[in-house]
């Protein structure tokens, strides 16, 4: 069994990273091999709207017709058996990187019809995990809900499952000396004590349930 985790951040060492290496080590827990993707040292671009994938009898079928450095990492993503994804918050959606990339990963299976329907064959497990500044009373009351639910939905059509974690009110750094930042940010450094383990503990579960599927 092969897991490969899909940083959308551009950061290698921080939260969304952290999580991602924790759900990693859950997959591994139950006996997957595991391989950690940073999207930000990749080329690449998003979906160029050629429609080849689109062409039935076409040698890029349900394949994505760019080839660039994100090409090959496509092709892993066929042979895996589990996906997780992450990506932090960025102006009230996902990483530009990470969007690109959904853009690439999920129209090439993504058929026009309603309701509409996937050419995807395969039978990977799929998480993906969100983190963001905003804690969860602001996040339940802004339209930032209704963009990570849809995203959810998209990627739940074209591949028909998918497990989610949300890390909300991250610290986003260690030293806030000199950011003019209007919240409190001890309040912030004492979460991130208490309440971050918690949000590692939750990324490993997901990772060894997508291993074990219970």
């Amino acid at each position: 069994m092969r897991a490969i985790a899909i940083n959308g951040s551009p950061r290698k060492d921080w939260n969304t990273a952290i999580l991602l290496d924790n759900a990693l080590k859950g997959a591994e827990s139950g006996g997957s091999e595991t391989e950690l993707v940073h999207l930000y040292d990749l080329d690449y671009k998003g979906c160029v709207s050629c429609f080849k994938c689109k062409r039935k009898g076409g040698k890029n079928y349900a394949k994505c017709a760019s080839e660039d450095e994100l090409t090959p990492i496509l092709e892993k993503i066929e042979k895996a058996d589990i996906l997780i994804m992450g990506a932090p918050i960025y102006m009230g959606s996902i990483s530009g990187e990470m969007k690109s990339f959904l853009e690439r990963l999920l129209f090439q299976y993504h058929i026009y019809a309603f309701p509409s329907r996937t050419s995807y064959e395969g039978n990977i497990k799929v998480g993906f995990i969100y983190d963001m500044g905003m804690n969860k009373e602001r996040f339940d009351s802004a339209l930032l809900k209704y963009h990570t639910e849809s995203n959810d939905a998209i990627i739940r059509r074209i591949f028909g499952n998918l497990e989610t974690v949300y890390c909300f009110d991250t610290y986003q750094m260690d030293d806030y000396t000199g950011i003019e930042y209007g919240i409190d940010i001890e309040k912030k450094r004492e979460r991130r004590k208490s309440e971050f383990p918690k949000d590692c503990e939750k990324a490993f579960e997901m990772g060894r349930k997508l291993v074990s599927g219970k």
